[in-house]
């Protein structure tokens, strides 16, 4: 299983978390796009450095809603959340193909990423965009989207598009039993400790159960693994799961 991370989550000379540090450690980096954290500079930056490193580059669009770091929902139609899409995307696309390296797929950020698991128009929207991006490439973009224990609606509408699914599990959030993330205005949505992540991650890595918050066990299978660059703890959990998974 490989580890994927949030990242280019600064703005201006303000910065979240240490891109630098974690970035040998990770797979696959998720580059912030503009509307929630992240600016040409910043973009263009954490692009030269997963170069450097040979780790594979994503985009992280958002709602445009850098006040409330992308986690507050938005209600905006889908021809406004293909322009969105597009926007934010395409940026960051340019900016791979003037340092020459691919961008491979798409993990939407925060509210949207929650909104898309919940309401499969949203969800369609988003896949139809990537579809509509698709036309032409060489390599096509995945989708990075919840690991979930019923995903047959997801499978469905991006196999009717033809767009390949990555499923993504978290080392650093507390699940609900119905495999759901625990929301993260709840006490112990996320987890804090660096043997806590480390123990979770392992656990999907092997695909055992985990404990979810109400106690029940909790079997999940996934592709790839999240370590969020804005938890305090990012760093050197990423350092003890890679170590582990080596």
């Amino acid at each position: 299983m490989d580890l994927n991370c949030d990242l280019g989550e600064g703005y201006g000379v303000w910065r979240m978390g240490d891109d630098a540090a974690v970035m040998p450690y990770i797979d696959r980096a998720n580059i912030a796009c503009g509307f929630h954290a992240g600016d040409f500079a910043i973009m263009q930056a954490t692009v030269r450095l997963a170069k450097q490193h040979g780790t594979m580059i994503g985009a992280h669009p958002s709602y445009p809603d850098r006040h409330g770091f992308g986690r507050r929902s938005m209600v905006v139609s889908a021809d406004e959340l293909r322009a969105q899409l597009l926007y934010q995307i395409g940026a960051l696309e340019a900016i791979c193909q003037a340092e020459q390296v691919p961008l491979l797929y798409v993990k939407p950020h925060g509210a949207l990423y929650n909104d898309m698991q919940a309401d499969s128009q949203i969800f369609t929207t988003v896949v139809r965009t990537l579809s509509e991006l698709n036309r032409g490439r060489t390599q096509p973009l995945q989708l990075m989207t919840l690991a979930k224990l019923q995903r047959e609606t997801e499978l469905d509408i991006a196999a009717r598009h033809g767009v390949e699914l990555i499923f993504e599990a978290f080392a650093d959030r507390c699940y609900e039993s119905n495999g759901q993330l625990r929301a993260r205005q709840f006490e112990g949505a996320v987890l804090h400790t660096q043997d806590a992540i480390v123990a979770q991650a392992l656990a999907f890595a092997e695909q055992r159960s985990i404990t979810a918050h109400d106690g029940s066990e909790l079997l999940l299978s996934a592709d790839t693994l999240c370590v969020h660059g804005d938890n305090p703890q990012a760093l050197a959990a990423v350092q003890a799961i890679r170590e582990r998974l080596s």
